[in-house]
């Protein structure tokens, strides 16, 4: 049986950050500093942690960061990970978030590994504006590839998600719903959130899922999509021919909180019940001092019954998380 929390929603899917470190410095996540702000642990001790989630029920797996495959040893961690299937006796999704700089050469050996899905975040299809957002210069061409050679490794449905922030990168909506149907990948459209290290979020600056809608829907119209499952983050169209596919996550404008299914693990072993909690739970501590796993199994279980019941994000009093969206695993 799986986890459940104390509103009976059944916890089966795990984000876990290897690292907080990343090669690039978006303008809605990073203020520019370098480096990883919290410790990564050992990948053999992520791997533990793994484990015993997977014991309680966990069924998806998404590896996250910082930027994930900047890590030594990412690709034998997957496969590692992978061969958890055989133990857990249920079927085990593992998927990557990326931002894409270094998958031309990793995707195939992440396939080859076990990985089964792969998200790209990608902001802009246009080169310059890329560039603006991401502040890497030489960036659009090899994410481009990357998304490309995740198509031919077999990773398919590549996901591509795009973070829209009003005054950045609104004119590149129906860019996206083009690629979407050029490129063969899937587009998700995510509203922007209030985690990002510089607090400059505001309603004002998210461009809501009506919005998208109404945008694409004037170039070529959509027609809703049917939930892969109930606890999925995005609300899924295609076109009128059926060629292409987009998403939209919502968080801000339609919460989907009341079907969540997810936990995080930050790299620095720290258990998270939502993105918006204003509290760790160190998950880490308990392995570290030589708890056992069926000590790190109840402290999961206990935590989880933790778990809020929505975030609160545009209310009054509405507090934004210590950690930013690259310290907390995305």
């Amino acid at each position: 049986m799986p986890l459940r929390d104390k509103f009976g929603r059944a916890i089966t899917d795990l984000r876990i950050s290897i690292t907080d470190r990343c090669n690039y410095r978006c303008v809605y996540c990073r203020t520019g500093n370098e480096g990883a702000q919290y410790p990564d642990l050992k990948l053999d001790e992520y791997l533990r942690i793994v484990q015993v989630l997977v014991s309680l029920g966990i069924e998806k797996v998404r590896i996250t960061g910082g930027e994930p495959l900047l890590r030594r040893g990412v690709v034998d961690f997957v496969r590692q990970l992978s061969e958890l299937r055989s133990i857990s006796g249920h079927k085990l999704d593992l998927a990557i978030t990326t931002n894409g700089h270094l998958l031309p050469a990793m995707a195939q050996p992440l396939k080859d590994a076990g990985l089964n899905r792969i998200t790209v975040s990608m902001d802009a299809v246009d080169p310059e504006k890329f560039a603006r957002i991401t502040r890497v210069k030489d960036g659009y061409e090899r994410v481009v590839a990357g998304i490309r050679a995740s198509r031919r490794a077999g990773l398919d449905p590549v996901k591509v998600n795009c973070v829209l922030l009003r005054g950045f990168n609104e004119d590149q909506i129906l860019e996206f719903a083009k690629f979407s149907r050029e490129e063969g990948v899937i587009v998700r459209f995510i509203e922007f959130m209030p985690l990002e290290e510089d607090r400059v979020w505001t309603p004002e600056v998210v461009v809501t899922l009506d919005e998208i809608v109404r945008t694409i829907s004037g170039w070529r119209p959509l027609r809703p999509l049917a939930p892969n499952i109930a606890s999925e983050t995005a609300r899924r169209y295609t076109f009128d021919d059926g060629v292409g596919e987009i998403g939209i996550i919502a968080p801000v404008s339609h919460p989907f909180c009341g079907h969540c299914s997810r936990i995080r693990i930050t790299s620095d072993g720290k258990l998270r019940t939502c993105l918006f909690s204003l509290f760790d739970h160190d998950l880490y501590a308990v392995m570290q001092g030589g708890g056992t796993d069926r000590d790190m199994a109840e402290y999961i279980e206990a935590v989880v019954q933790k778990k809020e019941a929505r975030h609160h994000i545009g209310e009054p009093g509405f507090m934004q998380p210590s950690r930013s969206m690259v310290h907390i695993g995305g």
